[in-house]
């Protein structure tokens, strides 16, 4: 059953970092914010996707949450989107 898996991490390496967010587009994830993502995965996937960032990031220095969220959770979402185009990101754009 594929639920909402959101993905967290504050990776120092532009490399790494680069590396570890086309490894969650490629599991189908979309990008919320610079160094965030959120999509469906099984249980088998979520693992998957945990074991290729394992190794991707090995012994540099940086924090990943890979956080399944539960229906109930999403339904109570609350999303503010101002609507600047994707990529767009800083707050102190006019």
């Amino acid at each position: 059953m594929e639920i909402t898996t959101i993905v967290i991490y504050d990776i120092e390496d532009d490399k790494v970092r680069y590396r570890i967010s086309e490894a969650c587009k490629d599991y189908g994830l979309a990008r919320i914010q610079y160094s965030a993502f959120s999509g469906q995965l099984n249980r088998n996937k979520r693992e998957e996707l945990y074991l290729k960032i394992s190794k991707i990031i090995k012994n540099k220095t940086g924090k990943i949450i890979i956080q399944p969220v539960c229906e109930k959770d999403v339904k109570e979402q609350k999303m503010i989107d101002n609507g600047k185009q994707e990529g767009s990101f800083s707050g102190d754009e006019k």
